[in-house]
């Protein structure tokens, strides 16, 4: 994200970006690092939040929601969460997931492996099959609800 002459090139692509957060970076910083891929031609851009460091302890990092509806307020970009990677938790994965529709995301991204204890990397933070068709069943539930489609 703070990588400009790297966001330029990116906006010379026309492939899908996928804008992380990075882990200190203010609502601002985080859209004006959008904008050097935009201002470069580069018109798909998503972003993804995926959590930004602060004084807690019970998991990786805090999962800021709350940036969701600033960010619709004042861009047309995507907004997609990463829960996985946002609690480091794989217990706190779906409830967060919950969350992060109902905060208003346009999106998820989900870690998950067949046995998330044998996964090569992340197996904390990562759900198995079992638990993503039970939260994308509770998901489907919830949307109508929330003026969201999902598909």
């Amino acid at each position: 994200m703070q990588n400009y002459a790297l966001l330029r090139r990116v906006g010379k692509m026309k492939k899908p970006v996928l804008l992380k957060r990075g882990m200190s970076a203010t609502l601002e910083e985080w859209l004006m690092a959008a904008e050097y891929i935009l201002a470069g031609g580069n018109k798909q851009v998503l972003l993804c939040e995926r959590g930004v460091r602060t004084f807690n302890d019970h998991s990786r990092n805090t999962l800021d929601l709350s940036v969701v509806p600033p960010l619709q307020a004042t861009s047309h970009l995507p907004v997609l969460i990463d829960p996985s990677h946002g609690t480091g938790k794989r217990a706190y994965v779906p409830p967060m997931a919950l969350a992060s529709l109902a905060a208003g995301s346009d999106g998820l991204l989900l870690e998950i492996h067949p046995n998330p204890d044998k996964a090569a990397s992340d197996g904390m933070q990562t759900i198995d099959f079992p638990t993503f068709t039970k939260l994308r069943k509770t998901l489907e539930q919830l949307s109508p609800f929330l003026g969201k489609n999902l598909s």
